[in-house]
C-alpha cells in the first residue's frame, strides 16, 4: 500500500499528466523499443505510427494517477487491457522493462520538474499498479488454458473455408490443426491472430472479433481489408489475410479473450448497432441468442456505405427469420441504387429514425464501429435517455475515449 505522502505527490502530477501525458507515452516507446526491439513484435505499428497507443497508454497513466488511492476505481480499465495483454502473451516479467522506460520518460520530458520526489513516487506507485495487473493476467492465463478446450500461448489453426462476405471484407474459418476441441467464449469476444508475413521484419499480431456463436467446431473471424486512404497506409496484416493466406494454410491463435461480452443473463430487449466491419461482435452475439432459442426482443441494426460493403447481410437476414421477435435494419449512407429497396435508411442513423423503429428506449445496447461512429450513437442513446449502465461499445484497437471522439466531430 501507499503512504499518504506518495499518493498525495502522485496526485499532485494529474494536471502535469493532463498536458504532458503523450508526450510522455511518445518518448517511452522510443526508449522502449530502443532497448528492446523484440518488442515490436508484440505492438501494433499502424496504431503506432497514428498515435493511437500513445493516447491511450497516456490516458491510462493520466487515471492511474487520478485514482491512485481508489485503484479499485480503475478495475474495470484493467481488466480490460489485462485481456489484451493475455491475448497478445506479455508476461510478468515485462512489467520492470515497462516501468524503468517509463519513469526515464518522465524524467526526460518533465526536466527539473521530476525531482527525486516525484520519479520515486511514481517508482512506487508504478510497483502498486503493476502487480494488480500482473495478479489479474495471471487468473486470465490459468483460465485461457486450463478450460475445457483451452491453451496456453498460440495455437495453430488451419483456414478450412475463406468466404468473401463483401468488396472489402472475407471470412475465415478456422479449425485446430491438432484436431483437439476447442474454448467456448463470450459472443462479443476477440482472438488474437499471430502471423510472420514475407518481407516483414517484424511479428504482427492482431486482434480480430469472432463473427459466429461459440459452440461450433470452428472459430469465424471476418476480416476488413484496410486499404490505404488519407495518407494512412495499407493494413499489412488484413491485406496478407485477403491477398495470400488462402484455405488450407496455417494461423497462430491465442485463446478467445476480451471484455466485451453480451450478458446471457440479462432478459430484456436488446439492440444490436453497428457500423462497417463493427457488425462481427454483434453477428455473434445475435447468432448466439438465436442458438439459444432466446425469447428476448432483438433489434438488429447496421450502418454502412451501400450493398456492395455490407458483410454478413443475408446472414443475419436468414439469422432473424429463425427468431420469433427479432428484426434487422439497414441504413446506407451511399446505396449504389437509391430505389432498389434493399435498405431501410438512406443517409445516417438519427434519433428520429432509432425511435420509429423501436418500440420503446427500454432496452441494452450493444454498438461497435469506427470511433466516430460510435461517439454519435453515444450520443444519440444518451440524449434519448437511455441509462448509461444499458450502453455497451468495443473499441477495434487501443481504447479510445466517445467523448473525445465527439469533441473531434464536433470541431
Amino acid at each position: 500500500m501507499l503512504s499518504e505522502k506518495m499518493i498525495a505527490i502522485i496526485k499532485s502530477t494529474v494536471p502535469v499528466l493532463e498536458v504532458h501525458g503523450t508526450a510522455i507515452t511518445k518518448r517511452f516507446y522510443q526508449l522502449l523499443f530502443a532497448s528492446h526491439p523484440e518488442l515490436l513484435n508484440v505492438f501494433n505499428h499502424a496504431n503506432q505510427r497514428q498515435g493511437k497507443q500513445q493516447a491511450a497508454l497516456a490516458n491510462a497513466v493520466y487515471a492511474a494517477a487520478l485514482y491512485i488511492d481508489k485503484l479499485e476505481t480503475i478495475l474495470p480499465a484493467v481488466k480490460q487491457i489485462a485481456h489484451k495483454h493475455r491475448s497478445l502473451g506479455i508476461t510478468a516479467d515485462q512489467y520492470p522493462i515497462v516501468g524503468q522506460n517509463l519513469l526515464q520518460a518522465i524524467k526526460e520530458v518533465l526536466g527539473d520538474a521530476a525531482t527525486e520526489e516525484i520519479l520515486g513516487a511514481w517508482a512506487e506507485a508504478y510497483g502498486v499498479i503493476a502487480g494488480v495487473f500482473i495478479q489479474v493476467e495471471a487468473e486470465m492465463y490459468k483460465e485461457a488454458e486450463e478450460q475445457q478446450g483451452g491453451w496456453a500461448g498460440y495455437r495453430a489453426f488451419r483456414v478450412e473455408r475463406k468466404v468473401r462476405e463483401s468488396s472489402v471484407i472475407s471470412s475465415f474459418y478456422l479449425v485446430p490443426e491438432d484436431g483437439g476441441a476447442i474454448a467456448s467464449f463470450k459472443p462479443g469476444q476477440y482472438v488474437s491472430v499471430k502471423m510472420d508475413i514475407p518481407g516483414e521484419a517484424n511479428t504482427h499480431i492482431r486482434q480480430y472479433s469472432l463473427s459466429d456463436a461459440p459452440g461450433k467446431p470452428y472459430y469465424r473471424i471476418s476480416v476488413k481489408k484496410e486499404e490505404a486512404h488519407h495518407g494512412d497506409p495499407a493494413g499489412v496484416a488484413s491485406v496478407y489475410l485477403h491477398e495470400q493466406v488462402k484455405e488450407g494454410d496455417m494461423l497462430l491463435l491465442s485463446a478467445p479473450a476480451g471484455d466485451f461480452a453480451l450478458d446471457l443473463e440479462d432478459s430484456r430487449p436488446v439492440v444490436f448497432i453497428s457500423g462497417g466491419v463493427g457488425v462481427t461482435p454483434m453477428v455473434s452475439m445475435l447468432n448466439t441468442l438465436v442458438d439459444l432459442k432466446s425469447e428476448r426482443t432483438i433489434a438488429f441494426i447496421h450502418a454502412a456505405h451501400n450493398d456492395e460493403v455490407h458483410a454478413l447481410k443475408q446472414q443475419v437476414e436468414d439469422t432473424v427469420k429463425q427468431a420469433q421477435h427479432a428484426k434487422a435494419y439497414w441504413c446506407y449512407s451511399n446505396p449504389v441504387a437509391p430505389d432498389a429497396g434493399d435498405f431501410h435508411k438512406e443517409g445516417y442513423i438519427d434519433l428520429p429514425w432509432l425511435q420509429e423503429i423501436l418500440p420503446s428506449k427500454e432496452a441494452v445496447y450493444y454498438f461497435c464501429g469506427p470511433a466516430p461512429f460510435m461517439a454519435h450513437i453515444n450520443q444519440l442513446l444518451l440524449e434519448w435517455g437511455v441509462a448509461s449502465e444499458d450502453i455497451h461499445y468495443e473499441f477495434f484497437g487501443p481504447k479510445g475515449s466517445l467523448e473525445e471522439e465527439a469533441e473531434k466531430a464536433a470541431g
